[in-house]
């Protein structure tokens, strides 16, 4: 596989306090989806930086040129550049994001005091997947074979969002070369395939996370059953807060719930950082 630039600017930096939150999209999305969350973090004091995972933003032949392993090094190179800003590095992802960050917080528990867990997929099992669940496992071995690299599994409506008009303004954007409106509602088997094999990763070192975890699933969600969030639940060692969404589908960061997400997201992240702080002023 072809190598991919990992060093790339934030997508959007807020500046703030002495505590940092790093902000990790999904797959073939960006930072926009995670960018009302960064604001409402970075009014309650926190800075926060969005990232752009390597192969995203630009066309569908880059994204399919990365993999989960670029994309692992993106987010651990922007939390190396931010723990050197900061006091305390706190990351949240959602969707595939999610399983990043719970990378990072297993591979690296020292840069990591916290991690949001927002729709976390290991398996896309919710109500809408279809198929697509039956035949995830088998995409690693159709990548390998050279099978299927343009093809899509495709999303109908609700597509995450619960709320049409977020669904208008939010939704799936086509990558510049990409064909048509058609490319817009769904996934290409490879970098599905690319998924997959961070979910087994993941789910692995799931154990070797020690930092609390604060883990929001739409009860609804369409793409990811609430056994997800469960799964985290059950394997973390960490303490663990949970948070589930009744008017929501996949897209929590920015769908119907998204100010309780931000709220629940920021007195999770504070009550951590000051309990930290007080910690050290009694030692």
């Amino acid at each position: 596989m072809t190598r991919v630039d990992v060093g790339r600017s934030p997508a959007f930096r807020f500046e703030g306090g002495r505590e940092g939150v790093l902000l990790v999209h999904g797959l073939g999305r960006g930072a926009d989806e995670m960018r009302q969350l960064g604001k409402g973090l970075n009014r309650a004091g926190f800075t926060v930086v969005g990232i752009e995972l390597a192969g995203h933003g630009g066309t569908e032949d880059e994204l399919l040129a990365s993999g989960w392993r670029d994309w692992y090094a993106s987010v651990e190179a922007a939390a190396d550049e931010l723990r050197g800003q900061v006091d305390r590095v706190f990351v949240a992802g959602s969707s595939m994001g999610a399983l990043l960050a719970l990378r990072l917080a297993a591979v690296q528990p020292a840069w990591v005091a916290g991690v949001g867990v927002f729709g976390v997929t290991f398996r896309y099992d919710g109500w809408s997947a279809g198929w697509a669940a039956r035949i995830s496992f088998m995409l690693p071995l159709f990548k390998r074979l050279g099978i299927g690299r343009h093809r899509r599994l495709l999303q109908g409506p609700p597509q995450g969002f619960r709320e049409d008009r977020l669904r208008d303004q939010f939704g799936r954007t086509a990558l510049p070369g990409a064909v048509g409106v058609a490319d817009r509602s769904g996934d290409s088997w490879h970098a599905l395939a690319e998924t997959v094999e961070l979910a087994r990763d993941v789910r692995r070192r799931l154990p070797a996370v020690t930092a609390p975890c604060f883990i929001a699933h739409a009860l609804d969600d369409e793409i990811a059953s609430t056994g997800n969030a469960d799964l985290v639940a059950r394997h973390v060692r960490g303490p663990v807060e949970m948070l589930l969404l009744a008017d929501s589908y996949h897209m929590i960061t920015v769908d119907r719930e998204r100010r309780m997400l931000i709220e629940r997201s920021a007195d999770f992240f504070d009550r951590i950082a000051r309990e930290a702080r007080a910690s050290r002023v009694a030692a």
